[in-house]
Parts: structure tokens; sequence; C-alpha cells
């Protein structure tokens, strides 16, 4: 029987990528993203189900679900890739904004955990990959809401593996560096009040950094790669990192200890 798998947010890069990368392979996936108009890419694939799905929406993610199980049987795969990065200093960022990050990053992604899991323990069988990022483990200036929400998502994985285990459920955490996508396009928010001086500093190197996160970035297909050899591995490994910058990065957090590799990225960043 062919597999399925449904992933979030695969409109455009890594999504899209792991999507294409699974098709490939002979699965069957639910290719989901809020605007369906976008995934004109699949059109032609039969094994391919686009359908809409915005993760702050529950009636959505309900629809979604059904629509997959509906269209192939069943789900054996979960991929919580939709997500996007709010930067800037707190005291300038609205609750809007707070509240926005939050629920697209954590709450979206426990809502359609919690959406799929019926269907899980129902089978006694399944796997989940929520994918993170080195935010997940380094805290980043400026960065309190999008690294707050990857902590997030590294706690909730660690913590859920233990109970999704009594149903037979592999918990897996994809932990991304720097990847040549539109992010700092399309999924990069950056809250700057000129009113607010103190921090120009700081919001300047950030901006500049992202700015040229795609010189030397790997391809989205390395992260589509990674994914692919977490759900087919066979194993209980909970994390893998993806990209040569993320394994260096959250090395180099755990080598250098917290005053050296805050000194290092204020001074780098001009904090």
């Amino acid at each position: 029987m062919t597999s399925t798998i449904l992933i979030t947010g695969s409109s455009t890069g890594i999504g899209r990528a792991t999507a294409e990368r699974f098709a490939r392979d002979g699965w069957n996936v639910a290719a989901t993203m809020r605007d369906p108009a976008d995934g004109a890419a699949f059109a032609d694939a039969d094994n391919v189900l686009v359908t809409s799905l915005d993760v702050t929406d529950e009636a959505s993610i309900t629809a979604a679900v059904a629509a997959t199980i509906d269209r192939f049987g069943s789900i054996d795969v979960l991929v919580n890739n939709a997500g996007y990065a709010a930067y800037g200093a707190i005291e300038a960022t609205s609750m809007e904004a707070i509240r926005r990050q939050l629920d697209t990053n954590v709450v979206g992604l426990l809502a359609v955990t919690k959406a799929v899991l019926p269907h899980f323990r129902g089978q006694a069988s399944g796997t989940i990959v929520n994918v993170s990022s080195p935010a997940g483990k380094i805290g980043f200036p400026l960065g309190t809401l999008y690294c707050g929400s990857k902590h997030a998502v590294e706690g909730m994985s660690e913590a859920m593996s233990y109970e999704l285990g009594a149903i037979g459920v592999r918990m897996k955490i994809v932990e991304p560096g720097a990847i040549r996508t539109d992010f700092a396009t399309r999924s990069f928010h950056m809250t700057v009040d000129d009113d607010m001086a103190e921090y120009a500093g700081l919001s300047a190197g950030i901006a500049g950094s992202f700015a040229t996160i795609d010189e030397g970035a790997s391809p989205p297909e390395v992260v589509a790669d990674v994914i692919h050899a977490a759900v087919t591995d066979g194993s209980d490994q909970l994390r893998y990192t993806a990209g040569d910058d993320a394994a260096e990065m959250i090395g180099a957090r755990g080598a250098a200890g917290d005053e050296a590799f805050v000194a290092g990225l204020r001074a780098r960043l001009g904090g």
C-alpha cells in the first residue's frame, strides 16, 4: 500500500521541495497551503492533492485532514513546516504581532498535530516531523518571538515523543540552517520603531544578516532529503540537522558557553 504524507506550508521553499521529493519517490502527497492557487506546479501529478490549510484556522485544518484521508485512505506522515519569522524589539512589537507569531508557529503546529493524532492512534502508527531551526537552540538578537517559538517547538516535540511512543507514533525534529528560499521576503517580518533609536544598531545588524541569508545557503532540497531520511530510516532518532551551517551553529553554541557566544553575536551584529 502506498504511504501518504501531509505537509503544511507547501507552496514554496522547504514545503514545496519536500512535497516534490516524496511525490518523486512514489508517495501520495497532500501538499497543503493557505491558497491552493499557489500549488500550480503539482497540477499534473496524480499522486498529489493540493488543498487549503491555514494553521490558524481550525476548520481548514479539519477539512484538509478529511480531504487527504478521503483521497488516499490514510495519512502516514505529518510534516509541520508552515511558519514565519517575526523579529524586532519587544517594546516596539504590538500584541497582535506577538499573538500572530505564536499562533502560527506554536499553536498552529499543535492544532494540526491534534487533528491528525486520532487517525494515527487508530492505526497505531505514524510519524510527525516538526521543522525547527538552530533558533530553537540559540537566542538571536531581536528574535524573542521567532526564537521563542522554535524553542517551544523543540521542547514540545521532545516532550510529546513520550506520549506518541505509547500509540506507535514517532516524533522527528528537523533543524535547517540557512536555506536558499524567499524566506527573507515572504516569511520574515521585522518591526522597527524609528522613535526607539537605542535599538537601531541591532536592527541594522539583523536586517543586514537576513538580506544576505542566501549567500552560501543550502537549497531547500537539502532539507527535503533530510526529512525523507528521517521519515524512512526506521529509527527513534529525534533530532536531525539540515545544512552544514546548522550543525556548526548548534555545535558552536554548545562549545562556547553563554558569555563567549553572546559576546560574539553582539560584536558581529553591533548590539
